[in-house]
């Protein structure tokens, strides 16, 4: 089984490398962030832990962990966004850790794991490769606003606030450059992947 990780800035378009993955190449694709709502369920591995650090103020009605609620007070604390993140984040990882190996003795010849943090968190220990999604900062900009309703300020600040071009590229054993049309996005995973099947 093949294991390539997926990262880059928001806005470069990881769900349009993800999506090609999956549908064109059968891909198991494994993405952190909703791994990180599950574990957040009640029942899940993080739901005790989260509760006991922001208190029953963040339940819903359904006893549901109201998420903009934890978002609003970490956005603010960055002490409680640490404490969030050292729940979290390695409960995601063991998630994907397993799920990769039952995927890997189902026979699955493809998984893909994307992750906002994948450097950050070490994932490439794990992985065959890193693959880094580019698209120009303008780009990105252009599509925040039109697809999540950003304002440019608010755009630049996420942008900002995220690793730079730079780390991801020193990182990467491949950058896909999605700036230009779907087609030319396919056809370079298609060739990565094929020089894989040849090699």
């Amino acid at each position: 089984m093949k294991t390539i990780g997926v990262t880059g800035g928001i806005g470069a378009g990881k769900s349009t490398v993800l999506s090609i993955l999956e549908q064109e190449h059968g891909a198991c694709v494994m993405q952190a962030d909703l791994i990180g709502h599950e574990v957040m369920m009640p029942g899940g591995s993080c739901y005790e832990a989260v509760l006991a650090l922001f208190g029953p103020d963040v339940l819903k009605e359904d006893k549901t962990i109201d998420r903009k609620k934890v978002s609003d007070v970490v956005f603010h604390v960055a002490e409680m966004r640490e404490k969030l993140n050292s729940i979290i984040h390695p409960a995601v990882k063991k998630e994907i850790l397993r799920r990769l190996f039952e995927e890997r003795s189902r026979g699955r010849l493809l998984c893909v794991v994307e992750a906002a943090l994948l450097l950050e968190d070490n994932y490439q220990d794990f992985l065959d490769e890193v693959w880094y999604v580019y698209a120009e900062t303008e780009i990105r900009i252009l599509r925040l606003m039109e697809s999540r309703g950003y304002t440019r300020e608010k755009c630049e600040s996420v942008i900002r606030s995220q690793a730079d071009e730079s780390f991801y590229r020193a990182h990467a054993d491949l950058v896909i450059d999605n700036g230009r049309s779907l087609a030319f996005t396919r056809s370079q995973i298609t060739e990565r992947l094929n020089h894989h099947e040849t090699m």
